[in-house]
């Protein structure tokens, strides 16, 4: 009965109780071989989803409507900017992360500005910012692929007793906006925000620059993604972010965190984002055609947001 009702109560726990139901469906069908490797490669794959849906997660705290459709332009064009300027040297590995974000920087502006100078709506804004980037981005890589240096490749392929330490990065790096959202001045003035914007503005808080920096720092983290990504799969390319665009909002809205705005969970990011990947193993396994995959990915999905108190966020 108390779990039953911590459950009811933490909306972002189903994302993990989804995510030890499908591994173990997906252990019990292969007969228990491979349970091991399927984790790592979650865990290597969903840190990528977990960076990215954590900047999304403070955008769409800020209030209905406030969502970042420039993230997978942003990786592109991070990716292909910083390999081409590190050119395989693992000298230049720093500059490249400087330059990563600096890029994430200068898109989260471009975001902002358009959202606030010209009044346009968030979702028509940063996704009009996304054709601009992807275009930048095909016009600097001319479809080159060019390795990362190595010290970069490693780092993002080491395990240590399987565990990714990528995963392991991720994992601390989660664990401080979770104190940056709930113990810092910023992250509640985000929340206040979300919550009632007139009301944070007559409390005193600057509510403009609050959306400012979380457009700056979403785009800051899909940068720095998209330079992480291009190490991991061996280098950068056109198309690398396109599946972070729905995958960025699903995480947020499975992990529990307030579509309305006000309310966020960074724990839940993480069981989405695992829930997410062994989802498609799973199907992929049980042998689904790509139309059944797609089918019940959906339904399996509408069904954990669903029992996560997806209703009851929608009437926030």
């Amino acid at each position: 009965m108390n779990l039953l009702r911590l459950l009811g109560t933490r909306a972002w726990i189903w994302s993990f109780v989804a995510t030890a139901l499908v591994w173990l469906a997906t252990v019990m069908f292969t007969g228990g071989l491979g349970g091991g490797q399927i984790l790592t490669a979650a865990l290597s794959f969903a840190v990528f989803t977990v960076i990215v849906g954590t900047g999304q997660m403070f955008v769409i705290t800020t209030g209905p409507g406030n969502v970042d459709l420039s993230i997978p332009a942003t990786m592109a064009l991070s990716g292909a900017v910083t390999t081409k300027l590190m050119d395989t040297q693992d000298s230049l590995v720093a500059l490249g992360v400087v330059v990563a974000l600096g890029i994430g920087v200068a898109v989260g502006l471009c975001n902002y500005l358009l959202i606030r100078l010209l009044r346009i709506p968030p979702i028509i804004a940063t996704l009009s910012a996304s054709f601009l980037v992807q275009s930048t981005a095909i016009a600097y890589g001319r479809g080159l692929r060019i390795k990362p240096p190595p010290v970069l490749a490693d780092f993002t392929t080491a395990q240590v007793a399987g565990v990714p330490i990528l995963a392991l990065v991720g994992l601390v790096f989660t664990a401080i906006m979770g104190i940056v959202l709930a113990r810092t001045m910023y992250g509640r003035s985000v929340l206040a925000v979300g919550q009632n914007m007139r009301a944070a503005w007559l409390a005193g808080i600057n509510v403009e620059r609050t959306r400012l920096m979380t457009y700056v720092m979403s785009a800051m983290l899909a940068g720095l993604s998209g330079l992480l990504l291009s190490g991991f799969s061996g280098g950068s390319s056109l198309n690398m972010g396109e599946e972070y665009l729905l995958a960025s909002i699903a995480v947020v809205v499975i992990g529990g965190t307030s579509v309305a705005g006000g309310r966020a969970n960074v724990p839940g990011i993480w069981g989405a984002a695992l829930f997410l990947y062994l989802l498609v193993t799973m199907l992929n396994t049980f042998g689904a055609s790509a139309g059944l995959r797609l089918i019940l990915t959906g339904l399996i999905i509408i069904g954990v947001i669903t029992l996560a108190g997806g209703g009851e966020q929608q009437k926030r």
